[in-house]
């Protein structure tokens, strides 16, 4: 028998800021966090130097608390934290060391710094002394997950899901499925990632990054006939879910129940999305709901404005709608592809934004690519909608696919 499970806190750490009012007033203003990186000048083969970096402070933490955390794991801990907090759990010490607590958080990687130190033994002069008792625990891809786990004391499952651009849209669909089937009661979930000019030069050698270096703000652009490419962000997102009555007995606010999450791999190619697998994804979000594609009324789309991206995420989700022209849009345009931590951000925001009832449009999106799936892409000052049910859809490198279905309560 399966159980109910509802988000009873969430938090997101982006460019737009860290408080939920600074966020929506931010998507609000049809500004972006895009910037030129002028210290990017010296990687002269690298074509972008864009990007849409934190330019504010983390939150500050006892050095013993975070002394094995890189900036990764600290983006995860800041977003976990306020998530904790928002859900009334920041005190229950007992619950938290119960072992019906776990988490399930995830990044592109860990940290890059610490790589760099055990880079350093592997050329001449073959130094080892940069390499100290924490650089293995900053750099590791569960840098992340175990961080957390460890900052709350956590003892019960533990999940980490280091698949790039799904990393946290899978850590909260595979939470999800946690409590759902009684594994656990709780599950802090979500995904991180760090800016780091890599990043950028990955997507820059397979020409997907936007090269707009002198308008920043006009840029990334989804599904926009004119976009030239993607830019790269940081920052992390986290939803704290619970089993419904597990909740409902401790008197919990409730933000919205996570009804469905499909989940699937193209099994094709590394870095070339396919639309058909892409659509069963979200075929298999709405037979976990079961849903009919006409409940839902909004989809906060992966929109990364690369052309193959935005054409096989458009027609699979047009398709998947048994072709209905849903509302969509993609935070990407106000903050960059923030890789690990997409799918964390995009679904805490989108349930905000369908409890507020307005949904922010895309940036830039002038003129729809006629190749793109004839969807109705919000554009202008954004969209007031009264739903019921909205879809987060995030895909990644591997033919990795996602869509969770959220539900207002």
């Amino acid at each position: 028998m399966s159980r109910r499970v509802v988000v009873t806190g969430g938090s997101c750490v982006s460019s737009l800021g860290m408080e939920l009012e600074d966020v929506f007033a931010s998507l609000k203003s049809l500004k972006n966090r895009v910037v030129r990186m002028d210290e990017w000048d010296l990687y002269a083969q690298m074509n972008t130097r864009l990007a849409s970096p934190i330019l504010y402070e983390l939150p500050a933490y006892s050095r013993k608390k975070i002394r094995g955390a890189g900036r990764v794991a600290i983006l995860a801990l800041a977003a976990a934290d306020k998530a904790i907090q928002s859900a009334g759990l920041a005190e229950e010490t007992e619950l938290l060391k119960s072992g019906r607590v776990g988490v399930a958080f995830g990044s592109s990687m860990g940290s890059i710094n610490p790589l760099l130190d055990f880079f350093s033994m592997l050329k001449p002069p073959h130094d080892c002394s940069k390499i100290t008792a924490t650089t293995y625990i900053r750099s590791m891809p569960q840098t992340c997950a175990v961080n957390v786990s460890v900052f709350f004391g956590t003892t019960g499952r533990i999940i980490t899901t280091n698949t790039a651009c799904t990393s946290g849209s899978l850590s909260i669909g595979y939470a999800y499925e946690a409590i759902k089937f009684g594994m656990q009661d709780v599950m802090i979930a979500g995904g991180a990632d760090e800016l780091d000019a890599t990043e950028s030069a990955v997507f820059d050698t397979l020409f997907a990054t936007s090269v707009k270096n002198d308008t920043p703000e006009l840029t990334p652009a989804p599904y926009d006939k004119n976009r030239d490419g993607l830019v790269i962000g940081e920052g992390s997102g986290a939803l704290i879910l619970e089993e419904y009555e597990h909740a409902k007995a401790r008197g919990a606010h409730i933000y919205a129940e996570l009804v469905g999450f499909g989940h699937n791999t193209d099994g094709d190619h590394i870095t070339q999305p396919k639309k058909e697998t892409m659509q069963i994804a979200l075929e298999l979000a709405l037979k976990d709901a079961a849903l009919s594609p006409d409940a839902i009324g909004y989809v906060n789309g992966h929109g990364t404005a690369t052309r193959h991206g935005d054409f096989a995420e458009s027609w699979a989700t047009y398709n998947a709608f048994n072709k209905r022209s849903v509302p969509i849009s993609s935070l990407k345009s106000y903050i960059g592809h923030t890789l690990g931590a997409c799918g964390g951000i995009e679904a805490w925001l989108g349930i905000n934004m369908m409890n507020r009832k307005w949904f922010s449009p895309n940036l830039n999106l002038k003129e729809v690519d006629p190749e793109c799936a004839p969807l109705d892409y919000i554009m202008g000052d954004g969209r007031e909608l009264d739903v019921e049910y909205i879809m987060s859809n995030n895909f990644a490198f591997g033919g990795i696919n996602t869509s969770l279905i959220f539900k207002r309560v």
